[in-house]
């Protein structure tokens, strides 16, 4: 029999043997509000109030899915800054790779993993680019780092070390200290995810989980609810 010493590492688990077990509770499309955004409203809701009972870390943080002219996709976490009746908000820097994918492919998913809650959220839509003066207005709610951090960094482009970065920071800094008004860099900006679709998926006992999904009516406003199968 081989002998294991304290020193050796421990292997991990297997994912496959890697469970748990949901929620008794579901959803019911009676107990759904009329659209998405308002039952997007009061999930939302129920995933801030588990942040502040310290439950869950950053609700607004979602993973967002892109695809390149040749149809080659990435995922991204970013965080959501604003939804309203005409979809979801985030910013980023316009030569990022997101950025890129979405001028060329405007299509995205958007997927909000409130894993404690069991449930998430999937959207999926288009993007559009807001205009500069919402830009302008957001970023000036930004701390002052993340102003300065917004124009120091040439997002998804290689560069060649921390101290690069951490110099172009630190010229920034100088150039515009605490207290003076950083501009809006041109290459920065927001995209509004239009929804097409919006899933609420809850998770239940024997992978048997709800999954209730609004999907845009062709030429108009309104939505149509189904259910699909776990």
């Amino acid at each position: 029999m081989s002998r294991v010493n304290a020193s050796d590492p421990v292997p991990p688990p297997e994912p496959a043997a890697m469970r748990r077990h949901y929620r008794a509770e579901g959803i019911t499309p009676d107990a759904l509000a009329a659209d998405p955004m308002t039952q997007f409203a009061r999930w939302f809701h129920d995933a801030a109030r588990a942040e502040e009972q310290g439950a869950l870390y950053e609700p607004n943080a979602m993973v967002v899915a892109t695809a390149d002219a040749e149809g080659r996709p990435s995922t991204r976490t970013v965080l959501l800054k604003a939804y309203d009746d005409r979809g979801f908000v985030f910013f980023t820097n316009y030569e990022s790779r997101k950025a890129r994918d979405l001028t060329a492919q405007p299509y995205v998913s958007l997927l909000f993993p409130w894993h404690p809650m069991a449930r998430q959220v999937i959207v999926t839509g288009s993007a559009l680019r807001t205009g500069r003066d919402e830009t302008a207005a957001y970023f000036r709610t930004r701390p002052h780092g993340s102003q300065l951090g917004a124009w120091a960094s040439p997002q998804s482009t290689v560069i060649g070390s921390r101290a690069e970065l951490d110099t172009a920071y630190a010229e920034l800094e100088r150039r515009y200290p605490e207290g003076e008004q950083v501009p809006v860099p041109p290459h920065w900006g927001g995209f509004r995810v239009v929804p097409q679709s919006v899933e609420f998926w809850q998770g239940r006992e024997n992978r048997l989980h709800d999954r209730l999904r609004y999907v845009r009516e062709p030429g108009s406003d309104g939505w149509r609810l189904e259910r699909l199968a776990p």
